[in-house]
């Protein structure tokens, strides 16, 4: 019995689904979760010593790979000075300035401790800076598992929301209306019905979570229209393409001026971080200048401070996401070259680095029809091969996969042979 089942296990008697996040049980795929115990570079070893080349990045923030010794240097020099103060450090401005630098539509930044409060407070902002109560957002957009945000659509557009979730009061989700990302249309009728309600839109500007799917020419763009018509606010959620797609984040990329956006993932590097900044009139609210209230014990803790700065830094370099981007266009041309030899039908998005892959004909996807349409038999298939060949990818096919700048060449190749043994399986498996 590998040391992963024996750990799983284990997990199970004490945890609920033996994991800290629904994901990460496997659940989606098949199969058991891998117990991972180290990481460097674009490898993770498991608790049986077992290598993988690694894809998930914890989700995003291993832009400059695991264990990065820059970033580990640092961290230890912090240690030394202690972990947490409930109390103001210099780190924090740092890094704050830092972000602002990077992206100039942040005029105002309050640090958080995960994505999930950041956007949760971002909506609290949104609803006290204009005094209304109902949010928009997109299927397959996910924005952390705050109340108002677990939710989905009903039969029509304007269907009140229902709730996604036990424990969500249909009173809360009520006031949030759910879209088809990338339907510009859709949202432009809904608020000529509901506009003076509307108190703002939530959207990942690259949904995440559904397998990264880019928006349309024309979609951020009309987004950005109709709040400025209705006075609502833009909140873009970048935690997930904050630092990933581009230096400037996605609205940089996209030249889209949010009035608010969430970060996490890379400003921690690794560590538990969030945050939430934007127009400072919008900021202006958030307490003490303002009456909307929001605290945290551990916000802007020193050692995710010190973590997040000496990401940002790295990613700083000249040509670093031009190389990333080649990477990653790489892999997946590779797969879907692959995957036509093979006779599959196959489908790949990337921006950045980020990426997606669909076993489907739609080409390109960019609804979240089509993602739900896909074949996810043969999506389970290619994962538990690919997992079998030392390749960890997401354990489900509804999440982004990342490459580092620590993937070499080499690591793609490896990934590329694993990939075409896995084709030939699903093809097989077909005749």
């Amino acid at each position: 019995m590998s040391r992963s089942t024996t750990l799983f296990e284990s997990a199970q008697q004490i945890l609920p689904g033996g994991v800290n996040s629904p994901v990460r049980a496997f659940q989606r795929v098949g199969g058991q979760p891998v117990f991972f115990k180290k990481g460097h570079g674009a490898h993770l070893v498991d608790e049986d010593e077992d290598r993988y080349i690694d894809y998930v990045g914890s989700w995003g923030p291993m832009i400059v790979g695991h264990a990065n010794p820059q970033v580990i240097d640092r961290i230890k020099a912090a240690l030394a000075n202690g972990l947490s103060f409930g109390a103001p450090t210099e780190i924090e401005t740092i890094l704050a300035n830092k972000i602002c630098t990077l992206m100039p539509y942040i005029e105002m930044i309050r640090m958080v401790s995960s994505g999930t409060e950041a956007t949760m407070s971002a909506i609290r902002v949104a609803r006290g800076y204009t005094g209304r109560d109902k949010i928009i957002k997109f299927e397959g957009c996910y924005h952390g598992h705050c109340d108002s945000l677990l939710v989905k659509a009903g039969s029509g557009a304007l269907t009140l929301g229902e709730p996604d979730s036990l424990g969500v009061p249909k009173s809360t989700a009520e006031h949030t209306i759910t879209l088809e990302f990338n339907n510009a249309s859709q949202v432009e009728q809904v608020f000529a019905q509901e506009g003076d309600s509307i108190a703002a839109i939530i959207v990942e500007p690259v949904a995440g979570n559904m397998g990264c799917v880019p928006p349309v020419t024309g979609f951020l763009e009309s987004l950005r229209s109709v709040c400025d018509q209705y006075g609502s606010v833009l909140i873009f959620d970048e935690v997930m393409t904050g630092f990933r797609v581009s230096l400037d984040g996605a609205q940089g990329l996209f030249n889209i001026k949010p009035d608010l956006t969430t970060l996490g993932k890379v400003i921690g590097g690794g560590m538990p971080v969030g945050a939430f900044g934007g127009k400072r009139d919008i900021m202006s609210v958030v307490a003490p200048l303002g009456g909307v209230y929001q605290a945290g014990t551990l916000s802007g803790n020193p050692i995710a401070m010190t973590a997040g700065l000496a990401t940002l830094e790295l990613i700083e370099s000249p040509g670093f996401y031009e190389a990333l981007s080649t990477k990653v266009e790489g892999l997946m041309s590779g797969l879907q070259k692959l995957a036509e030899e093979a006779g599959i039908a196959f489908s790949t998005n990337c921006v950045g680095g980020m990426f997606g892959f669909f076993f489907t004909a739609a080409n390109p996807v960019t609804s979240f029809n089509q993602v739900m349409n896909a074949d996810t038999k043969q999506f389970n298939q290619f994962f538990n091969s690919m997992l079998a060949s030392g390749i960890n990818l997401a354990p489900s096919p509804f999440e982004s996969g990342f490459v580092s700048s620590a993937h070499s060449d080499d690591d793609l190749q490896q990934t590329l042979e694993a990939a075409e043994i896995a084709f030939a399986s699903i093809k097989a498996g077909q005749a």
